[in-house]
């Protein structure tokens, strides 16, 4: 020790006594925390990114599996007249790549499944609209499209609109909707006969109702009376199931949105959506077989899905597009002039209102008689009756149409089977 109390370290450098250690050679407490905290900052950092790019692998996964289309030749679209989203939905009965195990000596595809699924803003509610694929409409010109040869304009001739797509694709099939209702659409959505498999087994299956045993051998449908809960293979088969009851696509599609009923409350039930794992297993499945517009961007599908999420079932409603017979083939359909009130208030996301009901009513009553004014006049009236209500409401399209919605109690869907081949 010097005169100053300075005692010498080892190298025998005088340090004074009352002098600090310096932040640098802190050993404390307080220094072995902050080393601690840095450590958890590091870490939390490393698993963020780690996160944050297993899902962006993820998501480009299941985006990168979407088979897309560039879809051309629409020609002048409808204006889009609402924020609202009109989505058509293909249900595609192609045997091609895994779907040969349906029937692999059965060439081409048709559009077993035809929804204009409309969605209305801030997730108000939606309407799902079926057309039946009997529809008869015109024969417009549609470039070719991957497996979809195209075909050439036939003035003053229709076709099957089944057959639309057959020869042109979900374009020739989005084209002649638009054309032939004047409302437009914003983008497709198809999926085929093994997307559809997977993704019910996916959701844990679906129960149906049956009001009496079918045994359909061309479905394949084989169940006794009773409710059922059916997965993929079974669920497929009463989605296809034709040739019971009265044998009719009109009767299928009514079966069907029973179907999509019960598969809501399902969902509801089980509360898929809070289960990240099984809801990516469903959307990679659903990824895999299925094919859309190239327009459909990430955002886009985002959208779609946020407009359905949190739905309760009773918000979706499920409607079959009003038909007539067509006289020159009893096995199809045509679509009377008074359907333009339908499609308008599509086009304007607006319900119909109680004038639109009275007129429907009188056009019902019409029917039975014969026609006393001419088509043109018909469509006159079916425009004056659909008046602006509240946007963003369908409540009231189940209603006027018959229709359900997806809160509905599907074994109460026995009119879908009565006909000769079961039921009463």
């Amino acid at each position: 020790m010097n005169e100053r109390g300075d005692v010498p370290d080892s190298h025998g450098v005088a340090r004074s006594q009352g002098a600090q250690p310096s932040a640098r050679g802190q050993t404390g407490p307080g220094r072995r925390w902050a080393r601690i905290a840095r450590w958890v900052a590091v870490g939390l950092a490393v698993i963020l990114v780690l996160v944050s790019l297993t899902a962006y692998i993820a998501f480009r996964s299941v985006w990168d599996s979407i088979t897309r289309i560039p879809v051309a030749g629409l020609g002048a679209q409808p204006p889009r007249l609402t924020s609202a989203m009109n989505v058509l939905l293909i249900g595609s009965d192609s045997r091609a790549g895994p779907n040969q195990k349906f029937g692999a000596g059965i060439p081409g595809q048709r559009s077993d499944t035809i929804i204009i699924l409309h969605i209305a803003p801030a997730r108000q509610g939606v309407v799902a609209l079926s057309i039946p694929r009997d529809s008869v409409v015109p024969v417009l010109a549609c470039p070719p499209e991957p497996g979809a040869p195209g075909q050439a304009a036939q003035p003053g001739q229709v076709e099957q609109i089944n057959a639309t797509f057959a020869a042109g694709g979900p374009g020739c099939l989005w084209k002649t909707i638009e054309q032939t209702t004047h409302l437009h659409l914003d983008h497709f959505i198809e999926l085929n006969f093994t997307g559809f498999e997977k993704v019910i087994n996916d959701v844990g299956g679906v129960s149906i109702c049956l009001p009496f045993p079918v045994d359909d051998p061309l479905s394949r449908l084989d169940l006794a009376a009773g409710v059922h809960h059916v997965y993929g293979a079974q669920a497929l088969a009463f989605w296809r199931a034709r040739y019971i009851g009265q044998g009719s696509d009109l009767q299928r599609i009514r079966r069907d949105q029973y179907l999509m009923a019960s598969l809501l409350q399902g969902v509801e039930r089980s509360d898929l959506t809070s289960s990240p794992g099984r809801l990516l297993s469903v959307i990679s499945d659903a990824a895999k077989s299925m094919t859309t517009d190239a327009g459909l961007s990430p955002s886009a599908m985002i959208s779609i899905v946020d407009g359905l999420r949190g739905l309760p079932p009773g918000s979706v409603q499920f409607i079959e597009l009003p038909t007539v017979p067509y006289q020159q083939n009893p096995n199809w359909v045509s679509w009377p002039a008074s359907d333009a009130t339908l499609f308008s208030a599509f086009a304007h996301d607006r319900t119909l209102s109680p004038a639109a009901l009275t007129e429907r009513s009188a056009r019902r009553a019409a029917a039975a008689r014969p026609a006393q004014v001419s088509a043109g006049a018909a469509l006159t009236n079916a425009r004056r009756a659909a008046r602006p209500s509240r946007r963003g409401d369908p409540r009231s399209f189940a209603s006027l149409y018959g229709g359900i919605t997806g809160s509905t109690d599907v074994c109460h869907d026995g009119a879908a089977f009565a006909g000769p081949r079961g039921g009463s």
